[in-house]
């Protein structure tokens, strides 16, 4: 199985050892993003990153299965409740008066957020090829699930995947 590699830039803390290893310079980038054109799935970088921020990923995802209306309406309530969670997370950390109290609201803010992406991507509903991934897309395009939802960014995504309305 092809693979190649990506960054994630959040769990990514700048030891740049991914630089000295990949064979074909793909790691070394001014936005933090793998070249894909460059990487030949080695997989260098991925063991000689400390903070284990890249994964090794298959080019092409299999098709996930189909899911029942009632487990598509139980994600979407959960991942609804979830940014509900990772926004009150923030507000908390917006109004710390200690920097002890700051740091751990801002530490369950992101701990909630990786938190719904791996639910959402073991659900199978982040495969960027996959059905429901492009219908996950489309309803939080249509009916954000927060206030703060970044629109913009997914309409981005969305152009990049080739969704269509």
């Amino acid at each position: 199985m092809e693979k190649f590699a990506v960054r994630n830039v959040r769990l990514c803390t700048k030891d740049c050892l991914c630089l000295f290893v990949c064979p074909t310079g793909a790691t070394d980038t001014e936005n933090s993003v793998i070249d894909t054109d460059k990487c030949i799935g080695c997989g260098a970088c991925a063991e000689a990153c400390p903070s284990a921020a890249i994964s090794m990923v298959p080019t092409i995802y299999p098709i996930p299965l189909p899911k029942e209306d009632s487990v598509v309406t139980a994600m979407n309530r959960l991942s609804a409740k979830k940014a509900e969670e990772e926004a009150a997370a923030g507000k908390l950390a917006e109004t710390a008066d200690r920097d002890g109290l700051y740091r751990l609201m801002k530490a369950v803010e992101r701990s909630i957020r990786l938190s719904n992406a791996d639910v959402l991507r073991e659900s199978g509903y982040l495969l960027p090829q996959g059905d429901e991934a492009v219908r996950l897309l489309k309803d939080w395009l249509w009916n954000p699930p927060a206030a703060d939802f970044p629109k913009e960014t997914a309409e981005k995504l969305a152009e990049l995947m080739g969704v269509k309305d």
